[in-house]
């Protein structure tokens, strides 16, 4: 049933469209019920689980009677040390566990909060392109304005810093990085952070940097919090999604200056009560993981699944960087194709194969395709085989 004609949505849904993964797996849905059997290698959901401690920790703190009541907005001692000591040992970073670290349920809900916090209505904010779209749609419903800055693919995707100081940045709050970058899988560089940090300082702009993917295939993790000085000027989120197989767990956080996760909370605070206290033990559980079960769950499977990732980059005709990191695969399409929702709309007429066209990323995707590692290899090598039957 349709609502009163006279009522009419927000203005600002009128800035931004469905997410397109939400509407496109309404389509695959209804045509996976219709028998087409469509692959998907578009999304990144991990399809493993989390470590088997982690799962027990979850049962058996989930069975005590005094587990469920309302939990502290800021996260419970035990998850946030857990945090602090993951990220000592992974980064060599210094954090101070009561004060230095935000819980969040996912980077969407930190990118509302920092928003929130630290840009008013028509502030601006930087944006790669291309980029996680989620920096764009939200950016554009809390009433700010999205100033794009170019990731192109003979710079390595990292930013052009003489573009950026050449920009005008009066009015700008924010800016969006985010290294592993996804969709491209470029790497992060110190480099690229220490000039990251220099230009936040010198133009009083404070850095968010999206860091969940710098465990995957990836040999040698950073974060821009090791920079001297970066906590003053930037803020870090990282995710156990990609790193620890938990998607559907929600479990994220921030780091940051004690002033800047105090504004994060103040917002955070007056829109939930705090993640369920058996599902924070688990993932403080999940933190301690061993690197031997990372290899084995996690490092050893994305590699399989990117060599024959890589197998159908290439029987498409499309070229990549083979030293990209993280869970996806970024590949620029031929020139034969008007762009790469050109090329994936066949390959999923065709093939019935779901890939990712790169315009969603940004107008600087639009001649690439993504590919998604989160499915089983043996899906992996049916999608190549129906991609390799194709009509040439």
């Amino acid at each position: 049933m349709k609502p009163s004609t006279n009522i009419q949505p927000a203005d600002r849904l009128g800035l931004v469209s469905e997410y397109y993964f939400s509407r496109k797996l309404k389509e695959i849905a209804q045509r996976n019920a219709a028998g087409e059997d469509i692959i998907s290698l578009a999304i990144g959901s991990p399809d493993m689980p989390p470590s088997p401690e982690t799962v027990q920790t979850l049962c058996r703190e989930a069975q005590r009677s005094d587990a469920h009541g309302y939990q502290p907005t800021a996260g419970t001692n035990e998850l946030r040390e857990a945090m602090a000591d993951w990220y000592k040992r992974t980064f060599n970073v210094e954090l101070d566990a009561k004060t230095e670290i935000q819980p969040l349920i996912g980077s969407k809900e930190g990118i509302l909060h920092v928003t929130l916090a630290f840009a008013n209505v028509g502030d601006k904010v930087l944006v790669p392109n291309p980029g996680y779209p989620t920096y764009t749609s939200l950016t554009r419903l809390l009433g700010c304005e999205v100033i794009n800055y170019d990731l192109l693919e003979q710079n390595d995707y990292q930013p052009d810093f003489e573009q950026l100081e050449q920009m005008n940045l009066e009015g700008v709050k924010l800016m969006w990085t985010n290294y592993p970058n996804m969709p491209t899988g470029a790497n992060a560089q110190m480099q690229t952070y220490e000039r990251i940090v220099d230009f936040a300082k010198r133009h009083n702009i404070v850095v968010v940097n999206d860091n969940p993917y710098s465990l995957i295939l990836n040999e040698q993790p950073l974060s821009i919090l090791q920079i001297p000085e970066a906590k003053n000027h930037c803020i870090e989120f990282n995710s156990m999604s990609k790193s620890h197989n938990m998607p559907g767990w929600r479990v994220g956080m921030l780091a940051s200056n004690s002033t800047f996760v105090n504004w994060v909370l103040k917002v955070k605070s007056n829109i939930d009560s705090g993640t369920f206290r058996a599902l924070q033990i688990a993932a403080a559980q999940a933190y301690r993981n061993s690197a031997e079960w990372h290899r084995h769950a996690n490092i050893e499977i994305y590699r399989e699944r990117r060599e024959i990732a890589e197998q159908i980059m290439t029987t498409l005709g499309c070229t990549f960087n083979k030293k990209q990191v993280g869970m996806f695969l970024w590949g620029r399409i031929p020139d034969t194709y008007a762009d790469g929702e050109a090329l994936t709309e066949r390959v999923l007429n065709e093939a019935h194969v779901f890939l990712t066209p790169g315009f969603i990323f940004g107008s600087n995707g639009q001649r690439n395709v993504r590919i998604s590692l989160c499915a089983k290899k043996e899906k992996m090598q049916e999608a190549l085989k129906r991609i390799q039957e194709m009509p040439k």
